[in-house]
């Protein structure tokens, strides 16, 4: 049984109103997919990883892996229009590299503050139950609009759980929901978790973290340059 990591880094950005995708942009002298490629390259448990990269930026990414010495990115190949199309190309240029026993991580490369017992955390979890997905409770209240401007009712937030990436997944399990998806030409999942539900299946959490933020906006990226300071072990209670 082996893990390996699908590397999600096929997009542009928009909304940080730069020309560089953000998963190149610079921190403290480092580009961020760098810092996020780091947090698997150290742990013991994972294999090779794939990045899926948007066209323009792969040779720049193949430069970076060489001047870093990440030696556990095994492929970067081309990302897809979206993000479900993205991790699908992942899952499917995996299926003649892995077994029905391994394994398959897929992350977001803007979410760098990655600890290690978050990614022990759900191989544990998946192992286990064949899914798991990073999870935090929600604790602001939540109201559901009747309009723009207003509403009238809330939602229990012990009934509510928010996901994100990590998420992991036996190998065979992800590769038989994305083909169901392919097969109904269904793309409008944006976490593989999420196709998981569309097909049926049941979802299980694990234990994430706060800190583990997606760099969207400048605001985030002063943020996890704040993060950086920060012992890991705070990062993750």
């Amino acid at each position: 049984m082996k893990n390996y990591v699908i590397l999600l880094a096929g997009g542009i950005g928009k909304r940080m109103g730069t020309d560089i995708p953000k998963q190149f942009l610079q921190v403290k002298g480092k580009p961020v997919i760098v810092y996020t490629i780091e947090n698997f390259q150290r742990n013991p448990a994972i294999e090779k990883i794939v990045v899926v990269c948007v066209k323009e930026w792969m040779e720049e990414l193949k430069t970076i892996v060489k001047d870093y010495n990440l030696t556990k990115v095994e492929w970067i190949i081309e990302g897809g229009k979206t993000g479900h199309d993205s991790i699908r190309n992942g899952v499917f240029f995996l299926k003649d590299k892995v077994t029905e026993e391994d394994y398959v991580i897929v992350h977001d490369a803007v979410r760098p503050i990655l600890p290690q017992k978050a990614i022990d955390e759900v191989l544990r979890v998946a192992h286990e139950r064949g899914n798991a997905s990073s999870c935090i409770a929600c604790h602001p209240p939540i109201v559901i609009m009747d309009d723009s401007i207003s509403g009238t009712k809330d939602v229990e937030r012990d009934k509510i759980i928010l996901t994100a990436s990590p998420q992991a997944f036996h190998y065979p399990l992800a590769l038989r929901c994305y083909e169901q998806a392919e097969k109904e030409n269904y793309h409008d999942s944006t976490f593989t978790s999420s196709l998981l539900i569309h097909c049926s299946e049941r979802v299980f959490f694990a234990k994430g973290t706060t800190c583990n933020i997606k760099i969207t906006t400048k605001e985030d990226l002063a943020l996890f340059e704040a993060l950086l300071s920060m012992p890991e072990e705070s990062l993750y209670c």
